[in-house]
Order: structure tokens, then C-alpha cells, then sequence
């Protein structure tokens, strides 16, 4: 079960491998971007037990969309942390990028008359084993929700705008990591690395990732024991890049992070639905079905995780080799 560990002796592990992570990539600390949430705070713990503070860095790297918390949080975190932390404003550098013009062509492809001022955000459909329908949800001028059906073309548009914003805040990483020779630290939890959560290049790039094998109740598990503020320990899981409030489960998972991770860890165990079924408080025809979509999103995830292939260059033809022409 997720939540039968020993967070003491996974702490003391990781600190470990923190450690020999660092030395054998030749680094001096490690950079973490804070975002306020669960996952970066308890990865900057990890660090600054495995390291010391003078030798973890974090950045906090805003923009438009961001919950005003955000920010706060991660300073909160920071001080917490006793580590030094730099905010970088990433706006500009987006606008300047095409990133919010881009959502917008999405968006007015399937709704004309959409307008910048409209909060929205991105929905699934319910996890009932049929295909995964995205929606977008805007609420507009007159202060009516509106919800429409994001066919898959319009879909790549807009999200290939919206990844612009992981691939520069990871590009910012990378730029200070250099500059303090530090490793940079990726944040995903188990149920994210394991299913795709993550933006390829984006923040699914980095030298070290602490929590990579950990399932999202046992980091919030780490939190208290870290000694997390509260604040940050109780915190519910966000997307926090929509300008509508949105939830990981609504917007991906289809299910509580709770509930997700016990249905991983089922779906590993090759655990039948009936049983599981009890432990995740649905049918098992919903447990087969979260079994099914579990297997779909690793497959989809193989492309997120490759690295560049690299072909081998053909042999020159028997004979030939060195000959001149």
C-alpha cells in the first residue's frame, strides 16, 4: 500500500542518493524551482537535508496565470528552507513568445468570439472507459460558464502554446544552474512520472529527480516530517497555469490523487478490480476501466521519457572505404 512506508528511512535514503547524485554529475548544489506546491517544497527539503542550505537554490518563476499564492508559497518555502531565492517574472518573455497569442488562436478556432479577458481552463471528460474528450471551460464578460469541445487538432494547438511556459522556466533553471554550477532538480512524483504529467523538455527535464519513485500521498506524507509549513503540507494539488482555478484530477488524472495512486499501485500489483474496488471506493467496472487508462497513458509516456535517438551512420560499401573518387 502507498502509505505503508517508513518516511524516516526514506528520507535518510535519498539524502544519500542526493548526495552521490550531485558529487557524480560533477555539481557544486542543486537549483529547484518553487512553485509552492507539495512537490518542489518537498524536493528543496530533500535537497537542503542532503546538501545544506548555503547550497540549494530556488527560483520562483511567475506569470499572468498564476494564483497570487503561488508566489507567497514559495517564499514561505524558501524562508522555511533558510535557502536563497530569486523571482524571475516569465510574462513578458511569453508574450514575447507567442505563448498567450497562441492560446488564443486555439481557443477563438472553436469559439469566435473569445476574448483575452475570459478566464478558462481545460477539462476532461469523466473516466468511464470510453476515449478522453477535452473541453474548454470559460466563463465570459457576462459572467456565464461556457463549455465547448476541443476537437484534437485545436487541442495541439493550444497546448503546444501553453508547454511554452515549462520549457522557459526550465530554460531559466538551466541558466542559473550553469551560472552557480548546481544540478537542477525535477519535481515529478511517481503518479506523474509514471503518467506522463510532465512536459517533454520542459519540466520533465533535469539532472536529479528525488521524488521520481515516491506516490503523491507519501510526499505529502514526507511534508510533515520534513517540517513544511502547514500550509504548504495541506495544500490541495493544482495545475496552476489555467486562469481558471484547476485541479490535477480534473484536467488529467480523472481521480483524486489518492484514489490514483492506490489504482497505480493495484494496477502494479495486478490487483482484480473487486478487491481493488473496495480499497477505491468504485465499481470495479470503474476500477478496469482506470486499470485500462493507466496502460494507455504509459504508452503514451514511452515518447515522453525517450531520449534522442541516435542513428548509427552506414557502413561504407566493402571495398570502398578511403577510395577516392
Amino acid at each position: 500500500m502507498p502509505l505503508r512506508f517508513d518516511a524516516d528511512a526514506t528520507i535518510a535514503r535519498l539524502q544519500d542518493q542526493i548526495v552521490n547524485a550531485v558529487r557524480d554529475l560533477g555539481r557544486r548544489g542543486a537549483v529547484v524551482a518553487l512553485s509552492g506546491g507539495i512537490d518542489s517544497s518537498v524536493s528543496a527539503a530533500l535537497c537542503v537535508r542532503a546538501l545544506g542550505p548555503e547550497r540549494v537554490f530556488g527560483l520562483l518563476l511567475p506569470e499572468v496565470a498564476n494564483a497570487p499564492e503561488a508566489t507567497s508559497d514559495g517564499r514561505l518555502v524558501a524562508d522555511t528552507l533558510g535557502i536563497e531565492a530569486q523571482v524571475v517574472e516569465i510574462t513578458g518573455a511569453l508574450e514575447a513568445l507567442g505563448c498567450y497569442a497562441g492560446q488564443e488562436e486555439a481557443i477563438r478556432r472553436v469559439v469566435p468570439e473569445f476574448r483575452a479577458t475570459w478566464p478558462h481552463k481545460l477539462v476532461r471528460s469523466a473516466p468511464t472507459g470510453g476515449i478522453v474528450v477535452i473541453s474548454l471551460e470559460m466563463v465570459d464578460d457576462e459572467g456565464a460558464t461556457r463549455t465547448v469541445r476541443l476537437p484534437a487538432d485545436v487541442y495541439r494547438h493550444y497546448i503546444s502554446s501553453q508547454n511554452m511556459k515549462q520549457r522557459v522556466r526550465k530554460l531559466l533553471e538551466y541558466t542559473w544552474a550553469e551560472r552557480l554550477g548546481y544540478a537542477v532538480i525535477g519535481t515529478p512524483n511517481l503518479l506523474e512520472y509514471d503518467q506522463g504529467f510532465f512536459v517533454k523538455s520542459g519540466d520533465g527535464l533535469a539532472d536529479i529527480k528525488p521524488i521520481a519513485g515516491l506516490y503523491k500521498s507519501q510526499v505529502f506524507a514526507l511534508a510533515t516530517t520534513l517540517g513544511l509549513p502547514d500550509r504548504i503540507a495541506t495544500r490541495a494539488p493544482t495545475t496552476d497555469t489555467f486562469t481558471l482555478p484547476q485541479s490535477q484530477e480534473e484536467y488529467f488524472f480523472g481521480h483524486p490523487y489518492e484514489r490514483m495512486d492506490l489504482l497505480l499501485w493495484g494496477r502494479d500489483q495486478e490487483m482484480p478490480a473487486e478487491e481493488m474496488s473496495a480499497l477505491a471506493g468504485i465499481s470495479p467496472e470503474l476500477v478496469e476501466a482506470a486499470y485500462a487508462e493507466i496502460d494507455r497513458r504509459r504508452a503514451t509516456a514511452r515518447y515522453l521519457h525517450a531520449g534522442a535517438i541516435v542513428l548509427e551512420a552506414a557502413a561504407s560499401p566493402s571495398g570502398l572505404a578511403g577510395s577516392a573518387t
